[in-house]
């Protein structure tokens, strides 16, 4: 279970966007859609779909395996998460996400404010099991949720489409495990799916643990030597936010990848007309 959310988290570098108020100046609205496979095989689905404007944003992102992972496990997820939008990137408020697989089902809820953790409530609990890093106060300030990271500003200035709109360290927690995303500029290309045709610019990633995992796990020793993560990022060019396309990453028993087969990004009702 634990695994399949941190894979939603990472892989689910699955997607974006927000929540749109009234009286904005603009909001954009975003609808995605995923398919996930493993060494070729399609395994799953995941969607985005949300608002993002000049004061706030709202995402809602689900994950599901379907054809032969099905078979193994009916695993499920549901993420949302919601915040402000300043002028160094998004400013989390709430997060909550339900995995399902078929042995349990568990919730984590998450409020935040100005990047620090004001409570998590995870029900049932995660068992305490030894060798574990401890979290530390400090492993719960100046982080973003799983989801909220999925949302990348690129400084005022710059290209949306350039170096500038890989290079940053994504601190993330996501109630039980704090860890770093990093991110470098590899170049861009041109893909083309329903809804989006374009450039995207192409990042490498690496994964960092910091806090909460169990540092002999095959597992999380693996990820974090892992060099063949890669994310293609596609613009929201009003926010100035960048978000997922495509992800693909080296794991265990080969690569896994996700793949927009739908990308809209169009105006919402509260800014259309205006």
């Amino acid at each position: 279970m634990i695994r399949f959310q941190r894979a939603a988290a990472l892989l689910g570098f699955s997607l974006a966007a927000a929540s749109s108020l009234a009286g904005t100046a603009w909001a954009d609205k975003m609808q995605a859609r995923y398919a996930v496979t493993l060494v070729g095989l399609p395994i799953g689905s995941a969607s985005a779909d949300g608002s993002i404007d000049d004061t706030g944003y709202k995402l809602e992102v689900t994950a599901r395996l379907s054809g032969l992972a099905a078979m193994v496990s009916s695993s499920k997820a549901a993420l949302v998460a919601t915040g402000g939008v300043g002028s160094n990137g998004v400013l989390p408020a709430t997060y909550a996400t339900t995995a399902a697989n078929d042995k349990e089902t568990r919730t984590v809820r998450m409020a935040m404010s100005a990047g620090t953790v004001k409570g998590v409530d995870i029900s049932p609990p995660i068992e305490e099991q030894p060798g574990r890093v401890p979290l530390t106060e400090a492993s719960k300030r100046n982080i973003l949720d799983p989801v909220s990271a999925l949302l990348m500003q690129v400084p005022a200035g710059q290209p949306m489409l350039g170096p500038a709109s890989c290079p940053r360290s994504i601190p993330v927690f996501d109630g039980y495990t704090r860890f770093d995303i990093t991110m470098s500029y590899v170049g861009t290309k041109n893909v083309k799916t329903k809804g989006y045709a374009g450039p995207v610019v192409v990042c490498a990633v690496r994964y960092t643990p910091v806090a909460g995992h169990r540092p002999d796990r095959k597992g999380t020793q693996f990820m974090a030597n892992n060099r063949k993560i890669e994310a293609w990022l596609a613009p929201i060019e009003k926010s100035r936010m960048m978000v997922p396309f495509h992800v693909s990453m080296a794991t265990m028993v080969g690569t896994a990848v996700i793949d927009a087969t739908e990308f809209n990004i169009s105006p919402s009702q509260s800014a259309a007309g205006r």
